[in-house]
């Protein structure tokens, strides 16, 4: 462990570096309260350790993407959660000594280097008060009760610099240094795994003068330069996007080019998919293409919605001198946000008075801009260090919620992260000081949506509102109670003094919403009655010691320590599905239906047999309708984000403003939209956030994006309605048994000659004659060559598949785009380029073999219909282009081909009671299990790492394979 006394990178010090009162106050410290430990006994002897291996390979290719044997966890901890903590979270080299190989040493490494800088800064009253700390916190963390977030487990205790915050936010002013520092330091901040947020309304518009004559560039010219160095650093030197938020004021001239950037690049990104380059997210050509590696906001105000409201015009200011040099229409100018958000899911919008009326420190400066989750929001070069509680973990066994052992951990944990900052490390010199100065913390949660389901709520209702407001209140109010406790012990942070009036303003603005909340039933009254009463504690606490934190909650995805944490669901977010993919010890995985749906419904009152039957229904279909005995009005109790039954819109921007006045940051939400969605509705979700008092938020509309692939199954193929029977029980292992059709001794084919970047060969596809392709035989080379033995084998190995039911769709899926050589320019009008040998192959088979609607949706189309899309904006046909099974003929070729046929077969036919379901080779986590069992698209891109589908996690995205996120932290 390094000594944390040591001096930081940017504004090294003394006082600064802990704030004013570094130092203890004579008789001064917190006395320090045990929750779960036991005097004399470590955490550690409390449970049963293990040895295991972690193994983590790449699907797609069979490579190993990470390995370390021998590592030491609990035996409670899943083996997802192994991998994560190993393959993330463990320093040093692998294969060296130096390599922490059990969860006590990274555990050591963090808790250790709190309690000596606590020790230090005079937070605990005595020895005792700081050994307690240091043994709760470990018993936390060993439980998975709660996780800091990312950059902890990365920096604390090693020997590089000790970043603790995973959110930043920069500023730019108008001036080439200014713009030029702002590409420096969120370079910087890319370079070490974190993301940054900033607004670009001080540069002037491209409708100004610049002071030498001529039009000023614009903050939509300066994005690009920052785009491409974002796209270029990455993140942490992985190979994921690095993460950024750009912010724009309604009020600023450019607002509409600042709009309309992303709907272009999408368009451009369309036509060259369209000419067969490899656009999607991580593609070699998607770089080509400008403003992909930024969220984009829009700040309105009160006075801007106000005029959308009433249909009156809205002026637009000039930088410099404010005066109004445009007059827009406002709701046409809000039409053509949510145009784009419907387009594109850009840009999301964030509510300006909103936020600035929430905040504790005005005479500092405006809050402008938000980290790129958009959850931490506060003044320019700023950070924010984050903690989330695994809500669950509250729970009591007659599904009562432990609030007073809540508020303990809540005062324990923001306890912790306020000592962080006294020895934290900054990316650079102003967000050090600003830091230091106001101690931004962000506690917040995880696991929501399982509490709401296991406890009997629907996400969309009053009580699962009212206790999803009661829990926010509780954890807000003792953070901030915790907080003016610190400011009596160690001082309040040093911008207090200027701001304690506003920050006293807002801290009775909460007890009042807190007063007003509307009550649900018998188990958030309790919850309500503790937050109240913490409130007032607040009020009385802060208004003699003040407060040691300008900002105490944010909720921030998740994603990664929700892993960690074994939660079933991140941040805010509902339940993603009934079903999962779970990993096991010994290798392998099995499907099992969620836990708590038989805990929610033993709350219910159904009986066990009853549990059983509902359970067995949901692991053969995938959700509950038609669930034996299950009635109609608690269907909506098993509402998720995905499947037949969805959460509405609406009701993920209801629950934000549930829980909107008890965060003092924000809430890291992307509001989902089927594809059927219209810009009407976008229009809706914006103005009521605004009426419900949400301080940011953004919309994605399934399949807006060229980039994200899709499903591999349709939702309309009907192969694979029936599904066998299996035994009531919760956890359910998934056996397939399919059977193999062979082709008959006659069969309909298809010879094919091409060339592929020089390389020449042949195609031979032939068909059921009634159900599709069924094997393909590729030569290439002279016989008894390697290259023409590997074909073989790869045309037998495809052949068998599709013989045993594997859809072509799914083989069309997986191998296009895939990139080697021989690449290049083929002799095929309708492939004009090739990624190599087998994405030809299976383009071609999918013109040949698939429906229009399935191969449009992997975005294969022929140059009939790439004409026809840039003649009419469609490629579908006309009436008269389609034949009888409605499927769309291609150009003439040179080869004669039998009619258009359906996609490849399933298992042979056979009575429905006995039908066999399709194998599912290409399922690895729980998002592609759901698409599998209830043909649905997930539209969300493929791990950079792993190659799994990853799912939503607040407005980021997160593999369950590694852990991987396309976030902040």
């Amino acid at each position: 462990m390094t000594d944390t006394t040591s001096g930081t990178r940017a504004g090294k010090g003394g006082a600064a570096k802990g704030g004013k009162a570094t130092g203890p106050k004579a008789g001064a410290g917190l006395r320090i309260e045990r929750i779960y430990t036991t005097p004399g006994v470590h955490p550690y002897d409390e449970v049963e350790w293990e040895r295991r291996d972690v193994v983590m390979t790449n699907w797609r290719d069979g490579s190993v993407n990470f390995e370390q044997r021998g590592v030491e966890f609990p035996d409670f901890w899943s083996v997802n959660a192994t991998n994560i903590v190993t393959s993330k979270y463990f320093r040093g080299a692998l294969g060296t000594e130096q390599r922490e190989w059990s969860l006590k040493q990274i555990i050591d490494r963090v808790v250790l280097t709190y309690r000596a800088a606590g020790e230090k800064n005079g937070y605990f009253a005595s020895p005792a008060d700081a050994e307690i700390f240091e043994h709760e916190l470990t018993h936390a963390l060993l439980h998975q009760v709660f996780s800091f977030n990312s950059p902890v487990w990365f920096n604390v205790g090693t020997q590089q610099p000790q970043q603790v915050s995973a959110c930043f936010i920069l500023s730019v002013d108008d001036s080439m240094d200014s713009i030029l520092d702002w590409y420096k330091e969120e370079g910087m901040i890319f370079k070490g795994g974190s993301g940054a947020g900033l607004n670009l309304s001080r540069i002037r518009s491209s409708k100004e003068l610049l002071t030498s004559g001529g039009n000023a560039s614009g903050p939509v010219s300066f994005m690009r330069g920052a785009d491409a160095s974002a796209g270029t650093i990455k993140s942490g030197g992985a190979t994921r996007r690095a993460a950024k938020m750009v912010v724009l004021d309604v009020d600023h001239p450019d607002v509409e080019a600042f709009i309309e950037t992303k709907v272009k690049e999408e368009e451009k990104i369309r036509a060259l998919r369209d000419a067969g380059f490899d656009m999607d997210l991580g593609g070699d050509d998607i770089t080509s293409v400008q403003y992909q590696n930024a969220n984009n906001s829009i700040r309105v105000n009160d006075e801007f919605m106000t005029a959308v409201e009433n249909g009156s015009e809205y002026g637009l200011r000039a930088r410099l001198t404010g005066e109004v040099i445009e007059t827009v229409d406002a709701k046409g100018l809000f039409r053509k946000m949510a145009e784009a958000a419907w387009a594109c899911a850009d840009p999301g919008i964030q509510y300006d008075s909103t936020i600035n009326h929430w905040h504790t420190c005005p005479e500092s400066g405006r809050i402008n801009a938000s980290n790129p989750c958009s959850e931490y929001m506060h003044l320019d070069n700023s950070s924010c260090n984050l903690a989330s509680l695994n809500l669950m973990k509250f729970l009591r066994d007659d599904d009562s919620f432990d609030a007073v052992t809540f508020a303990k951990v809540v005062e324990l944990v923001i306890t912790a992260m306020d000592i962080s900052i006294c020895f934290a490390d900054f990316p650079t010199q102003k967000i050090g000081e600003t830091t230091r100065a106001y101690r931004q913390l962000g506690i917040g949660y995880a696991n929501l949506g399982a509490l709401l389901m296991a406890t009997g709520h629907a996400y969309d209702s009053d009580g699962g509102r009212a206790l999803a407001g009661s829990i926010t209140s509780l954890m807000t109010g003792t953070a901030y109670k915790r907080g003016a406790e610190l400011a009596g012990i160690v001082g309040p942070y040093d911008g207090y003094a200027r701001n304690a009036e506003p920050h006293q303003r807002v801290m009775r603005q909460h007890a009042d919403a807190n007063a007003a909340a509307p009550r649900g039933d018998e188990l958030d009254g309790p919850i309500w009655a503790a937050a109240t009463e913490t409130w007032q504690d607040v009020l009385r606490l802060g208004a003699k010691n003040g407060f040691r934190n300008a900002q105490a909650s944010v909720l921030a995805p998740t994603g990664t320590i929700g892993l960690m944490m074994d939660c079933d669901t991140t941040g805010v977010e509902p339940d993603l599905a009934l079903v999962k993919f779970k990993k096991l010890v010994g290798g392998g995985s099995m499907q099992i239906v969620n836990n708590t749906v038989p805990r929610a419904l033993k709350r219910l009152g159904y009986q066990p047999e009853q549990v059983e039957a509902v359970v067995a229904h949901i692991a053969d279909h995938g959700n509950i309708v038609g669930a034996p005995g299950l009635r109609s009005e608690h269907y909506s109790i098993f509402d998720c984000a995905m499947g037949e039954r969805v959460i509405s819109a609406m009701g993920h921007v209801r629950m934000m403003s549930a829980i909107q006045p008890w965060i003092s940051g924000a809430i890291s939400k992307t509001v989902n939209m089927p594809e059927s969605a219209t810009v009407e509705e976008v229009e809706e979700i914006y103005f009521e956030a605004w009426k419900l008092g949400v301080k940011a938020l953004a919309i994605y509309r399934d399949n807006c994006k060229v980039g994200q692939p899709l499903s591999a199954k349709s939702k309309n193929d009907g192969k694979a309605e029936a599904k066998p029977s299996a035994p009531a029980a919760v956890e359910k292992v998934v056996e397939y048994r399919p059977v193999r059709k062979r082709l008959p001794k006659g069969r309909p084919g298809i010879t094919t000659s091409f060339t592929v970047g020089g390389a020449e060969g042949y195609m031979t596809a032939n068909s059921y004659p009634d159900d599709g392709l069924g094997e393909v035989f590729l030569k290439m080379s002279k016989q008894g060559s390697t290259l023409a033995g590997m074909m073989d084998a790869f045309s037998i190995a495809v052949s068998v598949g599709m013989q045993y039911g594997v859809p072509l769709e799914t083989y069309v899926s997986k191998f296009t785009n895939m990139r080697f050589e021989p690449a290049g320019l083929t002799d095929d009008p309708d492939v004009r380029m090739a990624q190599s040998i087998v994405d030809y192959i299976f383009r071609r088979l999918a013109l040949d073999f698939l429906p229009f609607e399935t191969r449009s949706a992997l975005g294969i189309h022929s140059v009939e219909e790439r004409t026809r899309h840039l003649e009419t904006g469609s490629y579908e046909p006309a009436d008269e282009d389609v034949d009888v099974e409605g499927l769309s003929q291609s150009a003439p070729r040179a080869v004669t081909r039998p009619q258009a046929v359906p996609s490849a077969p399933a298992a042979p036919a056979a009575p429905a009671a006995a039908a066999q379901p399709l194998p599912t080779p290409v399922v690895h986590n729980s998002t592609e299990l759901l698409e599998l069992q209830q043909g649905i698209n997930s539209d969300a891109p493929l791990c950079f790492s792993c190659g799994t589908k990853m799912r939503r996690a607040g407005s980021c995205y997160l593999c369950e394979g590694c852990g991987s996120t396309s976030g902040c932290s």
